[in-house]
């Protein structure tokens, strides 16, 4: 779910309120809440009060990411720590991916979707996985049938796909492809995350 403040990204969308409303209308969804907000900090107590699972929140945003993962995780949350299309991966430093539960790498520039996946961006999906390789990994970002296979080959685990599902005319058919390309990927690499 995203969730977007105007300020890091220019878009507004989603705030506690609605992802409370999901939390009442779907009992036990988890809520991988992406947080395209400017000060990731500041929202952490409301997205746990509406039943959020896991936060996200941008490396970019924050100057102390070790600091916000503990505060996370004191509200009994997953914590996420996802990096723009232009940010290296060594941003994600060890210390922050040690305390972090999932690491996403946007493949495209958060904000909105339909946008154009950005290949240059599949190698940091691959260094993390080298350095991480328990990890949970995420791509976001012109996720799709087309897009699938470099993504699952470069080791992520977890994936987002938005246009690619809701503009089908058989989105289970799809959802269905992105699995299997994944769990291919992990079998063939051996893969233990």
């Amino acid at each position: 779910l995203d969730v977007m403040d105007g300020h890091f990204v220019p878009n507004i969308t989603m705030g506690a309120p609605i992802l409370s409303c999901v939390h009442k209308g779907v009992p036990g969804i988890f809520m991988d809440c992406h947080m395209m907000v400017a000060k990731p900090e500041q929202w952490v107590d409301d997205i746990a009060d509406a039943g959020g699972s896991l936060y996200c929140f941008h490396i970019e945003a924050t100057s102390d990411p070790v600091s916000l993962i503990n505060t996370i995780h004191k509200r009994n949350m997953k914590a996420g720590v996802a990096i723009s299309p232009d940010t290296p991966s060594t941003a994600i430093t060890d210390e922050i991916a040690n305390a972090a539960d999932m690491l996403l790498v946007m493949t495209v520039y958060p904000g909105r979707g339909g946008q154009k996946f950005i290949e240059r961006c599949v190698p940091k999906v691959a260094e993390l996985r080298a350095r991480f390789p328990e990890k949970d990994i995420e791509v976001d970002g012109g996720v799709g049938p087309n897009t699938i296979g470099i993504c699952a080959d470069a080791g992520c685990n977890v994936i987002v796909a938005g246009t690619a599902i809701f503009g089908s005319e058989n989105p289970m058919e799809v959802i269905q492809r992105l699995k299997d390309t994944v769990n291919a990927a992990q079998a063939q690499s051996g893969a233990k995350y």
